[in-house]
């Protein structure tokens, strides 16, 4: 098992007190395996102490803020590839059942894009093969950390570290598309509005609507973080 992965999991799950006072374990599993640069693992400390030391709501609010309310810093990978197309309802049958030949077992309610539920998968992985899996997505998780570099959020260091241990780099130009796409602060809720309004509204009863699917999204950002308690298969990514 690569713990670091396992600590990045529970980093990016929402902040309950529990996940605030299993902080050292998470900060000694990042530095016992020591699979990151001295640099980027101080960038990791601020967020860290920031989890560890703030007022449990604040930062609560400031996970909903950054990763509920705000498309462009989504937690769930294929909502930057796919969007609301058909192709993400495949991608995520194949990802699903990715984890389960990894004998991953994920709740029906869980999407398989989920961040947390994705390095939780790659830290059962062997090491290698968790890297090649990683580098999938990276242009996404180096697109969702320039966004939160702008934002000055200590978040940015966890997915400066995914891009990091990937085994292939993101293309530039890749990115840059990534990041030419609509941004809006989290506090512009009309800017916020038209973000989400672009999804499509599908009917028929396998169909959800557009506020349904917002509502799974966040709900499914608050499932328990791996291993500090309850929160309140193919390629996975197109290599572009």
């Amino acid at each position: 098992m690569t713990r670091t992965f396992k600590a990045f999991s529970a980093l990016l799950s929402y902040p309950t007190a529990e996940m605030q006072a299993a902080v050292p374990e998470l900060a000694a599993a990042i530095e016992g395996e020591a699979l990151l640069p001295a640099a980027i693992r101080r960038q990791l400390d601020v967020l860290l102490k920031e989890l560890a030391t703030g007022d449990l709501y604040d930062v609560q609010e400031r996970y909903v803020l950054l990763f509920d309310r705000t498309r462009s810093l989504s937690l769930h990978l294929f909502e930057h590839v796919h969007g609301e197309s058909r192709d993400r309802g495949q991608a995520m049958i194949d990802l699903k059942a990715l984890y389960e030949n990894g004998e991953l077992e994920i709740d029906a309610s869980e999407l398989p894009d989920f961040v947390p539920l994705f390095l939780e998968f790659l830290s059962t992985r062997p090491r290698p093969e968790a890297y090649d899996l990683l580098a999938q997505p990276a242009h996404v998780l180096a697109a969702i950390a320039e966004r939160l570099r702008k934002r000055k959020s200590a978040y940015e260091s966890v997915f400066r570290a995914l891009v990091q241990l990937a085994a292939a780099k993101p293309k530039a130009d890749v990115v840059s598309a990534l990041l030419a796409e609509p941004d809006p602060d989290a506090d512009d809720l009309g800017a916020l509005d038209a973000a989400w309004e672009d999804a499509p509204v599908n009917f028929g009863p396998n169909a959800n609507s557009c506020k349904d699917t917002l509502i799974e999204k966040i709900r499914a950002g608050r499932r328990p973080a791996p291993g500090v308690g309850q929160a309140q298969p193919r390629p996975i990514m197109p290599r572009s």
